[in-house]
Parts: C-alpha cells; structure tokens; sequence
C-alpha cells in the first residue's frame, strides 16, 4: 500500500511538473517583443508562468480530491477529528513555499540587475557626459553633452565599450495628462516618441506635478517618475512600428487618457524624421 502511494505520489508530482513547464514555455501571454530587455525579462516571465501553472494545478486537484475523498456522510453531524501537531506536513508546506520565494528574489534581482536596474546612476551620468564629450570632440559637433547630475533610480546599463554606439539622449517630461520628448541634439520637442531601430536610447525623466509612470509593455519597462527625483531609464529597441506609452501610474481624473506612441522607425527613416523636424540653430 505504502510503495503505491509512493508512485501515485510520484507520478502526479512528475505530471505537474511536466504540465507545468509546458505551458511556461509555450503559452504566450505576452506582446510581441520590441526592446532588447525583452528576452531577458521573458524569461522570469516563463519561470514564474510555470511556477505559477504548478500552483494553481495542484491546489486544485487536492481541493477536488478533498472534497470528494472526506466529503461528510449524509446523516452524520458529528465534527471532524482534530489533527494537530503534524510536524512533518507543517515543514513540508513551510519549505516549499520558502525555497519558492527565495529563489523567485534571487531569480529576480538577477534579471534586473541584467537589465541595468543595479547600475550606478550618478556614475553612469558622468561616463556618459565624458563619452558624449569624446564623441562631440572627435566629430566637431557642437550640440549639448548628457548632463552630469543626480539621478535618483530607473534602469541604466553601464557604458558601453569604446567605439560602441553612444545613447541617444531624450528629455521626457511628464505631466497632467501628457508625456512631452525633447531631443536636445535636434532641439526637437514632440508629443511622440521616435527612435531608431538597433540605437541605445537614454530617457532623462522628470515629473511636473504628481507621480507618473512610463509603461511600454512591448519593451518590457516600467518606470516610475517622481517629482524632484530625476530618473533615467536606458533601451535598445529592437523590432521596428508603433507601440503604445501608457501612464501605469493614477495620476489624476484624466488618468486613463495619458497615452502616447513610441515609434520606432528604420534608421534611414529616423534620420528622415530628424531633417524634417530638427529646429534651425539661431544666430545672435
């Protein structure tokens, strides 16, 4: 009796796990991926899909199991047999849930550390500012260098090797009820984000008023914006078209309304939007 129980048991344990994995890793929740963080934010996403399946699975089938198995006998109201003091079942269901958390954290602060979520940020800034003024310095070019400043949180993936491309920088300011983007190099303000397929991208964020959040699902970030703390949040789009900007953050009546688009175009195409928009340099 005890060995049949033992590969009942088994084999139920290998069949949620099994299932499991499987629908972690073919069942797609999730939108097309446009930003090279996707992947890496995928993969928690899968990892935890199957922990979440095996959960849900198995609690499900030993509460059907129960109600059927110890359902009350018509005619008896007598009370059920208090058991109590079961050591080995009270650590059993305290480690599995442990071990779980612990690793999902781990897990977790892996992939974002991966993303660039650990980067220092005031260091960050000033590699930036000295590689923007390298670059500025080789090439002649006069317009504005990264600032060096206090940044306060976001994602920012440490400065790339020498000769790789330098980020984009784009001014993000978020306010009742609208994300305005400012291209310091073009002098270009838009209500639209437009970026180039393949290029790193710098948002430099500041909130006017409330808290606000930038959310685009397809590029897997998220990103809180809080008034006085500027916040840097670093990309790489990946797949060319338009996506959703979606404040995920309850900002006030119009809330649901502050949208925008990040368009990410071909580079000859970018390259277009910039000549068409860029803002004539002034002469004194």
């Amino acid at each position: 009796m005890q060995a049949s129980r033992a590969i009942t048991l088994a084999s139920a344990s290998a069949a949620l796990l099994g299932t499991g994995l499987w629908v972690g890793y073919h069942v797609n929740l999730l939108p097309v991926d446009a930003s090279s963080n996707a992947p890496v934010y995928d993969d928690l996403f899968k990892v935890l899909l199957s922990i979440g399946t095996m959960l849900f699975l198995g609690i499900t089938v030993i509460l059907l199991y129960s109600l059927v198995r110890f359902r009350r006998p018509a005619n008896d109201g007598s009370d059920g047999l208090a058991i109590e003091g079961n050591l080995p079942l009270e650590i059993v269901w305290t480690a599995i849930p442990a071990v779980v958390i612990l690793f999902v954290g781990i897990y977790s602060y892996d992939i974002y550390e991966r993303m660039g979520g650990m980067t220092s940020l005031h260091d960050h800034a000033a590699m930036a500012t000295m590689a923007q003024s390298s670059m500025h310095a080789e090439e002649g070019a006069t317009g504005p260098a990264i600032q060096n400043q206090r940044y306060w949180g976001g994602i920012a993936p440490a400065v790339a090797a020498p000769g790789s491309p330098v980020p984009m920088p784009v001014d993000v300011t978020a306010m009742q009820f609208a994300f305005i983007f400012h291209y310091p190099e073009g002098n270009i303000t838009s209500g639209e984000l437009h970026v180039p397929v393949g290029q790193p991208v710098e948002l430099r964020m500041e909130a006017r008023d409330v808290i606000h959040a930038f959310w685009v699902p397809q590029f897997r970030l998220k990103q809180d914006v809080i008034p006085g703390q500027p916040t840097l949040l670093s990309f790489t789009p990946t797949r060319a078209g338009t996506y959703p900007i979606i404040c995920a953050e309850l900002c006030g009546a119009y809330h649901g309304g502050m949208r925008s688009n990040v368009v990410v175009h071909e580079p000859e195409a970018f390259q277009s939007w910039l000549d068409q928009n860029r803002q004539p340099a002034t002469t004194a």
